[in-house]
């Protein structure tokens, strides 16, 4: 199995709106050049776009999902990152068409909570508010968002959230880059009280909610982590050598390369979605070694014979896998 960007095909989408939103940040929006509908999209759902400069990137869409003539999507411009996000803000213009994909979701509202405690940390708000414009335009379950960011000027859909129809539903906090006037959110998180979390982030965020919910039933609570941040750097990483269980076949991991990756390199195909180690997709057994974990999905037990491919990596110089092809 492929990611979504392998597998969906795509389709070529008008830039209606290109717009600064907040420091670093444009709101994108697309439609169909011909007016026809959009294939629909559930709440947190993402899709792939290819910039113009060739990459393909996922961005969560952030618009009520009940709207089907558009696409809006929220894009924080990188300066140091791989350029993907600088190629869609810098080479893009209104009218131009670009590529994109069917919406993909590894990040649903399922079953069936007395109320949604939503958390998001910068531009980890775009998922999270197409949940907040679903349960508001139907009626849904309540629902409080609490929203973390450095400064007022740096803040999306800051306007939108702060309006009167949000009142009670919406806390927006800066810490205006002061550690010590961080959110204090385990008054919230300590009585689970029927609810489901879904946290979207930093990944320094989604660890410290994941280290205050450990006595949350873990069906209960919910990441996903925007832009694929890592717990640890690449410039901390050291090589190993997976060997698969079957055929005794050993491949060499090098740093900064993930498992995943050198996998598919050697012509081997794992099921696969975030590539961030919080959608579940690459779960794979692991038979020996010692595992370095940086997801956010496997409970403790979970991590003595699994591994998520994505992101982990070993303190061990081998580790023994079974990859189920």
């Amino acid at each position: 199995m492929a990611s979504p960007s392998d597998e969906l095909p795509m389709i070529e989408l008008l830039v209606t709106a290109l717009d600064t939103i907040a420091d670093g940040i444009y709101r994108i929006e697309l439609i169909d050049p011909d007016g026809n509908e959009l294939p629909e999209f559930t709440p947190g759902a993402h899709v792939c776009v290819e910039t113009p400069r060739g990459q393909v990137r996922h961005y969560s869409l952030c618009n009520d999902p009940g709207e089907q003539d558009r696409y809006v999507i929220a894009v924080k411009r990188e300066e140091d990152g791989s350029g993907g996000s600088r190629s869609l803000i810098d080479d893009s213009q209104v009218g131009d068409r670009l590529k994109v994909s069917a919406p993909h979701n590894d990040f649903e509202l399922t079953g069936n909570p007395a109320r949604y405690i939503f958390i998001a940390g910068g531009i980890g708000i775009t998922p999270i508010l197409s949940m907040v414009h679903h349960l508001q335009a139907t009626g849904g379950k309540p629902f409080k968002l609490y929203y973390l960011t450095r400064e007022p000027s740096q803040t999306a859909f800051l306007e939108e959230l702060s309006a009167p129809e949000y009142r009670g539903k919406v806390v927006i906090h800066h810490d205006h880059g002061d550690p010590d006037n961080s959110y204090d959110l385990w008054p919230i998180l300590e009585q689970p009280k029927g609810a489901h979390i879904y946290c979207c982030g930093p990944r320094g965020l989604m660890e410290a909610v994941r280290d205050m919910t450990g006595h949350w039933t873990p069906s209960s609570v919910h990441f996903e982590d925007f832009g694929g941040s890592q717990s640890a750097s690449t410039a901390e990483d050291t090589p190993f050598t997976v060997r698969l269980h079957k055929t005794g076949e050993a491949i060499p991991v090098p740093a900064g390369v993930s498992i995943l990756e050198a996998l598919r390199v050697n012509g081997h195909h794992v099921p696969y979605s975030c590539e961030s180690g919080t959608c579940g997709s690459c779960r794979t057994r692991l038979l020996e070694g010692e595992a370095e974990h940086r997801d956010l999905v496997l409970s403790e037990a979970e991590r003595q014979d699994h591994i998520m491919v994505c992101v982990s990596r070993a303190y061990s110089k081998e580790l023994v896998i079974d990859l189920a092809e």
